[in-house]
């Protein structure tokens, strides 16, 4: 049976001891709630359901996001920008709660005033990241949780595919944004960005359709510009890929400064992400991301490559319906084809 005792903070100190378990105590304001949860957990014990949630009650879901993007999250594809996302989840109140405590009440709760900053894409992965950190959480490192709180929610519904692309002039725009040049007048400043990677990664980008992880990882060693292609040995989907380049993109390759590191774009997500809004405002595009470019480059390479197992196998697609989503031709060149 469990025992009270009222210490003289005022506090109620619960404790249970049963033969073959572990023994439990907890503190509480009132006698009712020690009370409460005592029978709870005698409960469990009774049905042989019971869960030891002592490592669950000691951390906090800020200290089990900070663990797994320290061990776990730079062991992963794409961990800069799984990093990116635990970021996001420590600012926000649901990091303050203990393990133990967290529910899906906790969670919708977070995912109602994200969702008030944020696309509902963006909402459906920092939700796959808390799943997979909080599952990780229960299978090595001892939280013993009655279940994933995150399985108990209904995801936010997926958005309308984006559709955007570069209208007539604003591809100038943008390449005018991200180039270093001197400002026209009797004073002289600085304009653009002196960063010489980020205009021929948004070049290659065009060209290629290839993905930022994929541009960002790229080596000069897996390049052949005599052959114009580029081999991927690891992509998002989990196999290998040897992309075709265009002459232009042969040419922006050949023009690039070499980095001692190998890589053809040494850029960090996050610098790349900042430097690329910075020249969208200024080139005035509006709602543009840099994942819009591989839109606008699958859509440009379809004019050219209309066999789709052709093209899907350019772009990295292993599913047709997902292509579909990155396709957008415009209606006035379709017209043009129908004569």
């Amino acid at each position: 049976m469990a025992t009270f005792t009222q210490r003289k903070s005022g506090w109620w100190q619960a404790k249970i001891r049963r033969k073959g378990y572990p023994d439990q105590s907890r503190s509480f304001k009132t006698l009712s709630d020690a009370e409460e949860w005592a029978r709870s957990e005698e409960s469990e014990i009774d049905k042989g359901i019971y869960v030891d949630r002592r490592e669950a009650d000691k951390n906090t879901l800020r200290t089990i996001l900070e663990k797994y993007r320290d061990e776990v999250t730079p062991t992963h594809k794409g961990g800069d920008i799984e990093k990116i996302r635990i970021n996001a989840l420590l600012t926000t109140d649901l990091a303050r709660y203990k393990m133990s405590s967290l529910s899906a009440i906790a969670i919708s709760s977070w995912i109602a005033e994200r969702l008030k900053k944020v696309s509902s894409g963006t909402v459906r992965r920092e939700i796959n990241v808390l799943s997979q950190v909080i599952s990780k959480a229960q299978k090595s490192w001892g939280i013993r949780l009655a279940e994933n709180p995150v399985a108990l929610l209904e995801k936010p519904k997926e958005g309308r595919a984006r559709d955007r692309r570069l209208e007539e002039g604003e591809e100038v725009r943008l390449f005018q944004a991200l180039t270093d040049h001197e400002s026209p007048g009797e004073k002289k400043y600085r304009q653009g960005t002196r960063n010489p990677w980020i205009l021929p990664i948004v070049i290659v980008a065009i060209e290629t359709a290839m993905r930022r992880g994929e541009l960002l990882g790229l080596r000069w060693a897996n390049v052949n510009l005599s052959r114009q292609t580029v081999f991927l040995p690891d992509t998002k989907n989990g196999e290998s890929r040897t992309v075709p380049l265009s002459k232009k993109a042969v040419a922006t390759l050949e023009a690039m400064p070499r980095s001692i590191d190998g890589l053809v774009f040494p850029i960090s997500p996050n610098a790349l992400k900042k430097a690329f809004t910075r020249a969208c405002v200024t080139a005035e595009l509006g709602d543009f991301h840099f994942h819009d470019l591989r839109h606008e480059a699958t859509s440009r390479l379809a004019d050219k490559l209309p066999n789709v197992i052709e093209l899907a196998a350019v772009t990295g697609h292993k599913d047709l319906r997902m292509l579909k989503r990155y396709y957008h031709p415009r209606a006035e060149n379709l017209a043009k084809k129908l004569g």
